[in-house]
């Protein structure tokens, strides 16, 4: 027998920029990211989120301006393709195969670039496309929301949803470039610009006490917008998650632990089981919820240190509790909890969960005590019960 083993080691820059009007013409910064290599003029084609052209109607004219002014260092093939956003557009690989056919059409090359302009969901799409396309084409991604600009849209995930399960099919590759314009928040509604805000709950309790500490404080400015606490959190939260990506040496998960995806076991079955009524966010705040409740009763995290996760997510806006933690399948069973098989699976090894030792402190566990498990979800049904309706009795008392 023989055998031929070398080391392939490869490098990555994961550059994120944060910028105001990146499309104005006084905004040298995407010429500049699209014209970092010399050579010839490269294709450009731009995808962007539907929500978004439907609440800003002067953006996408203003991309092809822009583009107008660039001509000489970047050609716009066409005018930008709008897309589907949001969860829903994850579901069909329909829309993957849209975002080819023009990479197709335009005759977009590994030495061009595909941005993506929109929400999380679209970026997960359009960088799926853009990885998947000659085996991989330059990619920017320009996200338009607080989620995305704090968390999705920074990472080197992309994806889409197959068989009931969120992001069953995807791959790991780094972005060109992403750019953060903070001035594309602007026409999100309250409950989208929220949304992000627990991702940043999320990072700072399993990485960053003083991070948890700083939100506490702007926690009232946050929850009515303030344009200066917003942009902090964003650029701290995203900085987090760049590092960990960098700096964790498990960059594309080749291991069973996601630390990042704290709370999120319970908030991708949540998502499915609301058909998406919940929005990300929205869920990964009971997610969390439900693990901080958990490890206080497993004797983990301390009580006043609970209360604390637990009041800062009610603080920003987010309710702790949704009625799909309670829906059985007709055996009688939790379907929520399957979603801890669904994490496990997606790695794959030993089921890996990030649960807190203290506001900061993130450990992994391998094992859940389920009767625990669901003491904790009726403490949040009932303290959901207590906060809307004093008095209400749980559904799980007999």
């Amino acid at each position: 027998m023989a055998l031929i083993e070398r080391t392939i080691a490869i490098s990555f820059q994961h550059r994120v920029h944060f910028t105001r009007n990146v499309f104005g013409l006084g905004n040298s910064l995407l010429k500049d990211v699209l014209t970092a290599q010399s050579g010839q003029v490269p294709k450009v084609l731009v995808v962007l989120d539907e929500s978004l052209h439907d609440a800003q109607p002067a953006l996408s004219p203003q991309i092809e301006t822009y583009f107008k002014t660039i001509a000489d260092c970047a050609q716009l093939v066409c005018p930008p393709f709008v897309l589907e956003g949001g969860e829903r557009v994850k579901n069909s690989y329909f829309h993957v195969s849209e975002v080819q056919s023009h990479i197709d059409r335009y005759h977009i090359d590994r030495h061009s670039y595909l941005i993506g302009v929109g929400g999380g969901a679209l970026l997960d799409l359009v960088g799926l496309a853009a990885a998947t396309a000659h085996r991989g084409v330059r990619h920017v991604r320009i996200p338009t929301t607080t989620l995305s600009q704090a968390d999705s849209g920074v990472g080197v995930k992309n994806g889409m949803n197959a068989f009931g399960k969120k992001n069953f099919i995807g791959t790991f590759a780094v972005p060109w470039a992403v750019i953060n314009d903070f001035d594309l928040l602007a026409s999100l509604a309250p409950r989208d610009k929220r949304a992000g805000y627990i991702e940043a709950v999320k990072v700072a309790c399993i990485r960053d006490a003083e991070f948890f500490e700083t939100l506490e404080r702007d926690a009232a400015k946050l929850r009515e917008f303030d344009a200066e606490a917003m942009q902090r959190l964003i650029h701290r939260c995203a900085e987090l998650h760049v590092n960990h990506i960098a700096m964790s040496g498990d960059p594309f998960e080749l291991g069973s632990a996601r630390p990042l995806d704290f709370g999120h076991w319970a908030a991708h079955k949540l998502e499915h089981l609301s058909e998406y009524r919940l929005r990300h966010g929205e869920a990964v705040a009971i997610g969390i919820a439900l693990d901080v409740v958990y490890s206080r009763r497993m004797g983990f995290l301390d009580t006043a240190e609970a209360e604390r996760v637990l009041k800062l997510i009610e603080g920003l806006g987010f309710d702790l509790f949704a009625s799909e933690l309670l829906h059985t399948n007709s055996e009688g069973d939790f379907i929520v909890l399957k979603g801890l098989e669904e994490f496990r699976e997606h790695l794959g090894g030993r089921l890996t969960i990030t649960l807190l030792r203290a506001i900061g402190w993130g450990f992994e566990a391998n094992e859940v005590h389920f009767p625990t498990l669901m003491a904790s979800i009726r403490e949040l049904e009932e303290r959901h019960a207590a906060k809307a309706q004093p008095g209400v009795v749980s559904l799980f008392r007999r």
